[in-house]
């Protein structure tokens, strides 16, 4: 007789999100262009805005002021955030005098804060519409070996994110790492997306634990469960960054999942910070999760 056991434990799914699950449509400097020249500014090619874009950006991280430390230091939202890194970025351009004009800042982050401004992979869907099959079969004991199935995201990004996956027709629940409104937001069972979990929220970004722990906890508030029903999830993570994702999941104590889509690598052991080695899987599809089977 095939043990019950097995029937028992519950998957919980966790997902990078910027290069795992979207790239920008074409490259950023290409994209700030086109919006500054339809504004009346121009003098540069794509090539100096990109090293602008990346000469404005690095001192704001280097100044502890990336994401989640301009938002917990300082109160800094999002679009803040991102309209200072777009005005060091044009600044070089503009004539003695002269401001950046007043609508490039907003049709950025509106762009950028959108499907419009980024391709999905083409595995991505496929991969969810596998997943809401499965939990549309009121008998999902014949077709998959998991008792609850949970997706959350987990990025070291802002809160855009809920909303590009939405544009690519992904449903996204609302419970996020922020307010008391949002930790205690009702699971949306049917949801593509059951919470989101943002560096830009937490305080801190992957590789940190912190940013894990978030997630198991999101998870927990969100089933209501206790501690043993909390215990049964196998928790995955899959991302593209062998360190920040695959690495940093396994030290958090997950399974992590390196998606190397363009073969880079193949399975090998890789030497982590203390000197200990471990195992890391790679997948070139995310469509190779639905092949995982509780142990």
């Amino acid at each position: 007789m095939q043990s019950t056991n097995r029937a028992r434990k519950s998957l919980l799914i966790g997902l990078d999100a910027f290069g795992t699950l979207f790239s920008p449509r074409r490259p950023i400097a290409v994209q700030y262009g086109e919006i500054a020249r339809r504004h009346g500014l121009g003098g540069f090619s794509d090539d100096e805005l990109s090293t602008s874009f990346k000469r404005g950006i690095m001192p704001i991280h280097s100044e502890g002021q990336g994401y989640q430390g301009a938002r917990t230091s300082v109160g800094m939202n999002a679009p803040t955030w991102w309209g200072n890194v777009i005005t060091k970025t044009f600044q070089p351009f503009l004539q003695s005098g002269n401001l950046l004009p007043k609508q490039i800042i907003p049709d950025l982050i509106e762009r950028f804060s959108s499907a419009e401004g980024y391709f999905i992979y083409p595995d991505v869907l496929p991969f969810f519409h596998a997943l809401r099959s499965l939990k549309n079969n009121h008998d999902m004991s014949k077709t998959w070996d998991w008792e609850k199935t949970v997706v959350g995201i987990i990025t070291n990004s802002d809160d855009r994110v809920p909303d590009i996956l939405a544009g690519f027709g992904l449903s996204v629940g609302p419970r996020r790492v922020g307010n008391k409104e949002d930790r205690r937001a009702e699971e949306h069972v049917d949801a593509d997306v059951s919470f989101v979990v943002l560096s830009y929220d937490v305080g801190y970004e992957k590789p940190h634990c912190q940013v894990f722990r978030a997630a198991e906890e999101l998870l927990h508030e969100g089933l209501g469960a206790s501690k043993e029903d909390h215990e049964d999830f196998v928790k995955v993570y899959i991302g593209d960054d062998l360190e920040k994702d695959a690495l940093a999941a396994t030290a958090a104590g997950w399974q992590g999942l390196y998606l190397d889509r363009e073969g880079k690598f193949k399975n090998r052991d890789f030497e982590e910070p203390k000197g200990e080695t471990g195992p890391v899987d790679v997948i070139k599809d995310l469509r190779a999760v639905m092949s995982l089977r509780p142990t």
